[in-house]
């Protein structure tokens, strides 16, 4: 018969095996946990990588593009120059609207083209100040409108066209009053107006109100 000291020996010698057996299977379950949760998020039909940002760095580790979607529904690429500055951005705000825009290394806006409503595109320019000199649009009722700005970005002349293909040309002051108007009406009836400072009008022709 064995010795109380030989069975408590082997007792120990199984648990120290189990110990090792469960100590194994825990680790290799935590290694999988951790390459499930490193590992990128592939759909079931494959071939699509799932993220809600992604960052493309250069050799010295500067951002150069991102690409991402906010949660308020706008996304956008976003291009940075050789400083990680941003300077190109095409993306879709949260109305649904595109939109292309370029900046100086400040983040001043030098163009724009935007679409508004799906049918009422905007093209805008812009000073190094980022003060805007020149816009042309297209308007959801269907009329058209360019607007050339003075230096503090008010507009001074306005060319456009109304929904009837009527076309305008209105001259304004720095205060922002109209001091020329020259229109042809959709019933191809032309007319002009001037306005002195000293409140004097001219009109063409003079029946015109």
């Amino acid at each position: 018969m064995e010795s109380l000291d030989s069975r408590l020996e082997q007792l120990e010698r199984r648990c120290r095996r189990l110990q090792s057996v469960t100590f194994v299977a825990l680790a290799l379950g935590a290694l999988g946990v951790g390459v499930a949760a490193l590992r990128p998020m592939w759909p079931a039909e494959g071939g699509e990588l799932v993220a809600s940002r992604l960052t493309l760095r250069d050799a010295q580790g500067r951002t150069r593009a991102t690409l991402s979607a906010k949660e308020e529904g706008e996304g956008g690429l976003v291009l940075h120059d050789t400083e990680g500055r941003p300077r190109a951005l095409l993306g879709v705000d949260n109305s649904g609207s595109p939109r292309l825009r370029f900046a100086t290394a400040e983040g001043a806006m030098l163009a724009e083209l935007t679409v508004y409503s799906d049918e009422a595109p905007r093209l805008a320019l812009g000073k190094n100040g980022g003060t805007e000199f020149f816009s042309v649009s297209l308007m959801t009722d269907g009329s058209s409108r360019l607007e050339l700005a003075d230096e503090d970005g008010r507009p001074r002349a306005i060319l456009g066209a109304d929904e009837h293909g009527a076309p305008g040309l209105l001259l304004v002051d720095r205060q922002g009053q109209p001091r020329a108007s020259l229109r042809v009406s959709p019933k191809d009836d032309a007319s002009l107006v001037l306005e002195g400072r000293d409140g004097e009008v001219f009109r063409a022709p003079s029946s015109i109100q």
